[in-house]
């Protein structure tokens, strides 16, 4: 939890400094016929950073009738999920002792905090550093959309304060703001970081079959965690469903408000459903 907040402390400290020397002059749209320096990319894409950060947490404010009926879906699909939550831990834990150590080392590892900014972060360097602005956008997207979410899963699980699976103690132990781990069940942090930044990188891309790899790469962490017994299939579901919102909300900022200079539309609307007894990503075409 400590390493969380540190990594999460860090990135605001970041996104902050660097959106207050933006002045206003240099909010300007980056002209494509200049040549900027890579201070003055840095400080633009802080400053998209944080304005993205803001966007996913006034969006609720800006809600329209399709944006109720998906929250409340989602919240209908997580409470179904919920009676099934005794029967499908069972099974996945059961499932897990046989499950490779390669995959549920890689689904540990790169959903940490630590590794998971390393990934986004190197993503967002090489485009700083060769001025490639999509692949700067992508780096914006990942690192914002990771911070957004993660601050989200950190306060979550402190104040739901859910008792995880492995603590024996059934689906409806609460024990808010208990600052105990085996309380930290409700999200999963490794989900929302590992899930949110696959799927932030699969919308820089038209293939469906590229996008489908990265998404099953992204799924990985959600599952490892099931089979370790850190988390509820209710807790993995509603990570995603936050994954997805944050990820479609920075996207639409970045794409709408700031300049690129990249004009990508997905031929894809991913979106995430949940239903009686199931849940997953639904591409649109």
């Amino acid at each position: 939890m400590l390493r969380k907040l540190q990594s999460l402390s860090f990135c605001l400290a970041f996104l902050t400094l660097s959106s207050v020397t933006w002045s206003q002059q240099e909010t300007k749209e980056i002209e494509k016929d200049s040549v900027p320096t890579t201070w003055e990319l840095l400080k633009y894409d802080g400053a998209s950073a944080f304005g993205g950060i803001k966007n996913t947490y006034s969006s609720p404010f800006r809600w329209q009738k399709d944006d109720f009926i998906t929250a409340g879906a989602v919240v209908a699909g997580t409470a179904a999920l919920y009676i099934f939550d005794e029967e499908t831990s069972e099974y996945f834990m059961d499932q897990g002792e046989d499950a490779p150590e390669l995959v549920k080392d890689f689904g540990w590892y790169f959903g940490s905090p630590q590794n998971n900014y390393g990934v986004t972060g190197a993503v967002y360097l090489v485009g700083l550093f060769t001025k490639n602005e999509k692949i700067r956008q992508t780096g914006v997207l990942m690192i914002s959309a990771a911070t957004a979410s993660g601050i989200i899963q950190s306060i979550s699980k402190t104040v739901v304060g859910r008792a995880r699976p492995s603590a024996g103690e059934g689906k409806g132990s609460f024990d808010p703001f208990n600052k105990e781990g085996r309380y930290h069940s409700f999200p999963s942090g490794h989900t929302i970081l590992s899930f949110t930044t696959l799927y932030a990188l699969s919308k820089q891309f038209d293939n469906p079959f590229v996008k489908a790899g990265l998404l099953g790469v992204g799924m990985v962490s959600p599952v490892s965690r099931l089979w370790s017994g850190a988390h509820w299939l209710t807790d993995v579901g509603l990570s995603l469903a936050i994954s997805v919102a944050v990820v479609d909300s920075i996207d639409k900022y970045l794409k709408n408000e700031r300049n690129y200079g990249v004009q990508n539309p997905n031929k894809i609307s991913w979106k995430m459903q949940v239903g009686l007894g199931r849940v997953g990503i639904v591409g649109t075409f």
